[in-house]
């Protein structure tokens, strides 16, 4: 993953406070009184991996850009023992006040995507293996998504449909069949094929027609070992369908070179941050 640029999240942050705050904040225009300032900090109250400060930041200055925001706990950094203050936020009240959900909800939700990549990286630790995210990601947020699941410590996989071949079970009954797909895809392109495969048949046709990643589609363990041996080094291998922090590592230990897991992303409960102003 690149490192994140504005563009990559600015319309979203835009659109974000647009459906929050609408033609106003009703409640803090009634409350603060003009030319208020105040700081605030921004706490880890559950033990998870912090992500999103960039995002969060461009709320509030998106509101004021008198905004001072101070990161206390980097992304990627892990706090086991909450609570802990991650950053400080000061400038005009008003803008802290009408940011704090917006920005909260960037960083909950990315943190919770940055804890359980750590943890799935966890599992695998000393296999080998490494557990890659997937396109299952929430509409809009995907190379936020994607950047949090690299700061937690497990890697990404293709960007979307542009960067990469992905040849599936749909494609190959389009094409006509395993080799098929696979020939048609090499001779029409030079991005990185992958093609995903069922079973020792599909496996042959693939290396057959010149396929070096290969996608090993909801197999049990011992299909994953056979495949691997079946292989012999022939191939990358990825194993897909259905993996949890509890079926991870026995994966893992076939000797597959990757597991894609969906639920970093799809699945990922938010981190439990609050916002408190401590200085008026």
């Amino acid at each position: 993953m690149p490192a994140l640029a504005p563009h990559d999240f600015l319309p979203l942050v835009r659109m974000a406070l647009a459906e929050d705050v609408g033609s106003g904040d009703v409640t803090t225009a009634l409350t603060v009184p003009p030319g208020a300032v105040g700081t605030a900090v921004i706490r880890q109250k559950q033990a998870g991996t912090i992500f999103g400060h960039q995002v969060a930041e461009a709320v509030f200055f998106e509101l004021d850009p008198t905004v001072e925001y101070a990161r206390l706990r980097e992304d990627g950094a892990d706090c086991d023992e909450p609570p802990a203050e991650i950053a400080r936020v000061a400038g005009p009240l008003a803008a802290l006040l009408t940011g704090e959900r917006t920005a909260l909800n960037f960083l909950m939700h990315l943190s919770g995507v940055a804890t359980a990549a750590a943890a799935a990286a966890r599992a695998v630790e000393g296999t080998g293996c490494k557990v890659l995210d997937t396109r299952k990601t929430t509409p809009g947020m995907r190379l936020l998504e994607k950047a949090a699941v690299a700061a937690g410590g497990a890697s990404n996989h293709r960007i979307g449909l542009h960067d990469a071949i992905l040849v599936k079970e749909n494609h190959i009954a389009a094409a006509g069949g395993v080799e098929a797909a696979v020939r048609a895809c090499t001779t029409g392109s030079d991005l990185a094929l992958e093609v995903e495969v069922r079973n020792g048949d599909e496996i042959d046709q693939a290396l057959a027609a010149g396929a070096r990643r290969l996608l090993l589609d909801n197999m049990s363990d011992d299909q994953l070992r056979a495949a691997v041996k079946q292989v012999s080094g022939r191939a990358t291998l990825e194993a897909s369908g259905g993996y949890r922090l509890d079926n991870l590592r026995s994966a893992a230990e076939t000797g597959v070179d990757f597991i894609s897991m969906g639920s970093i992303t799809h699945g990922a409960p938010a981190l439990d941050l609050s916002m408190v102003v401590e200085e008026v």
